[in-house]
């Protein structure tokens, strides 16, 4: 995994450190503030499974096709979890996804912060070619946090996935390209400085 190592990003609000097994416990708590497990067009490890969800995290990391992390808040508490994943070292592509936070961070400074680190370190440090983020079509709540970060909609993948209640997803498309990172970039310092409404 020589393109793609272990890192820690920091800013202000946010914090992100390499998934670890050790930190099952306060993401289960996490996960616990809002139930966010029982949405059903998202897929949130549930308290109970967020060991086995950390181990599986972890073994995609070694095969080369993910990199896993922890997110922590300003206090430095386990606030949920984000990955670089569908790893394409050759074409210097990565999907930001798999991305889930405690209720009480949800639509705070905190999410807008990770996104600003992972894109930095994709087009700044690993020169990245594009970036994308991927999620069902009905989930308009993360549809709108994408969009806001300047990604633009590359289409709609039409029954990508089986959900685990059996329905198909359809998954949106989105991505940001190295041409754009500049402009996006000055976005979401703008967001950053701007005070929250």
């Amino acid at each position: 995994m020589s393109w793609l190592e272990p890192v820690t990003l920091s800013a202000p609000h946010a914090t992100l450190v390499p998934l670890a097994s050790d930190h099952a416990a306060a993401l289960s708590a996490a996960a616990r503030d809002g139930e966010l497990w029982n949405l059903w067009y998202t897929s949130v490890p549930s308290p109970d499974g967020m060991a086995a969800e950390i181990a599986r995290r972890l073994e995609l990391q070694r095969a080369g096709s993910m990199l896993p992390f922890t997110v922590l808040d300003a206090a430095g508490t386990p606030v949920g979890m984000t990955t670089y994943m569908n790893v394409d070292a050759k074409n210097r592509r990565v999907e930001i996804g798999s991305t889930w936070y405690a209720r009480r961070v949800q639509r705070t400074a905190l999410n807008t912060e990770c996104k600003q680190l992972l894109l930095r370190h994709a087009f700044e440090t690993l020169a990245c070619i594009a970036v994308e983020f991927r999620t069902h079509r009905l989930n308009t709540q993360s549809r709108r946090a994408i969009e806001r970060l300047g990604a633009q909609l590359d289409g709609i993948l039409r029954a990508h996935m089986v959900m685990k209640d059996g329905t198909l997803r359809d998954t949106a498309v989105y991505s940001i390209t190295a041409s754009e990172w500049p402009v996006v970039r000055s976005h979401l310092e703008f967001l950053q400085a701007k005070p929250r409404e």
